[in-house]
């Protein structure tokens, strides 16, 4: 039954992102909010079907910790889940993320219209400028933003390292950042076709003021707080 939820999934996915890349692509003229809306379509349409066809859905701890001004979100990254439900889960949002995920066909094209900050991670401090300056951006034009610290997905149960670009970001442009753990990797497993059913909790934490940290101060405290979360959230068998 997994194997065949999964597979109905999969042949869902490869049958609306084609036109609704095109659908993504003549929101061109939009302002950036409006297209948002619009494209972010697909992410809701993903986490309806996940429900539905997969079984998986989700439960959110800490929502009325949000503030009410646009934030940083520094998040645990286990899966393609929460890159999704985020879009469901909190205001509208821009991705930090390497440039070389919009030249995927379909996919990359409607991402590169939600107004990512995408950078190039081979250009070291001109990156953090760069992502400094489209971060302030973002913030000012109304949208979060949101930041996997460990940059890559990680299995339930692993830490890996807090790298200090979010901190960074939210430090130099004065933003709240909000921390996030989650266990979606317990059902939606790094790069595993078969996808378990059962429930998923977002905990959300108590804002934290960047303009009082230094990035490495700032990194610390997410790195604490996420990881102290995630030992019930994903405990250890």
């Amino acid at each position: 039954m997994i194997f065949l939820r999964s597979l109905v999934f999969v042949v869902a996915q490869i049958l609306i992102t084609p036109p609704y890349a095109v659908v993504a692509l003549a929101t061109f003229p939009l302002p950036r909010l409006a297209r948002y809306r619009v494209i972010s379509g697909w992410s809701r349409t993903m986490i309806w079907l996940a429900q539905r066809v997969l079984g998986i859905h989700y439960q959110v701890i800490g929502k009325e910790n949000l503030p009410k001004v646009p934030a940083v979100i520094l998040s645990k990254h286990q899966s393609t889940w929460e890159t999704l439900a985020f879009q469901v889960i909190f205001p509208p949002q821009v991705l930090v993320l390497k440039r070389e995920l919009l030249w995927i066909p379909f996919f990359g094209w409607g991402l590169a219209l939600t107004s990512p900050i995408a950078i190039d991670r081979a250009s070291g401090v001109l990156a953090l400028r760069r992502m400094a300056e489209l971060g302030r951006a973002r913030l000012a034009q109304g949208f979060w933003i949101a930041i996997f610290p460990e940059g890559t997905r990680m299995q339930p149960g692993e830490k890996g390292k807090y790298h200090l670009g979010g901190a960074w970001l939210a430090v130099h442009c004065g933003a709240l950042v909000v921390p996030v753990a989650h266990n979606a990797g317990r059902l939606w497993g790094r790069k595993a076709f078969l996808k378990r059913p059962g429930m998923v909790t977002v905990e959300i934490g108590v804002p934290i003021d960047a303009r009082a940290h230094t990035p490495e101060s700032l990194n610390a405290a997410v790195e604490t707080w996420i990881e102290g979360r995630m030992l019930a959230l994903c405990p250890k068998t």
